[in-house]
């Protein structure tokens, strides 16, 4: 075997000063802000997603409670109709018409 020594490989020194690592390291800083930004944005809207759906949720609650308490107040006037006059005029029953026919003669 050879006993020659080693002679060290001789590198260029690296030159971060051309313009393709300043322009990566552009699109690096830019991406990462950017990144930042985004992440802020889909936090608050997550939570005011989260917010709107409590609220969705409560006003559904609120409107079948509703609907339920018309349906028994209309079941209840079946069988008591001095509530009548409270369901005409919140509109869940239909007000009555009188009867009496109207028809009059055209006059000529």
């Amino acid at each position: 075997m050879d006993n020659q020594p080693i002679k060290p490989v001789k590198s260029r020194p690296l030159d971060m000063k051309s313009p393709l690592t300043t322009f990566l390291l552009a699109v690096l800083a830019l991406s990462a802000v950017l990144s930042v930004v985004f992440c802020a944005l889909y936090v608050s809207n997550t939570r005011q997603l989260r917010l709107l759906q409590g609220q969705m949720s409560f006003i559904n609650g609120r409107t079948t409670s509703v609907t339920a308490l018309a349906n028994e107040a209309l079941e209840y006037s079946k069988r008591n109709p001095a509530i009548d006059p409270i369901l005409e005029a919140t509109g869940l029953k239909p007000g009555r018409t009188s009867s009496a026919p109207t028809n009059k003669p055209a006059a000529r």
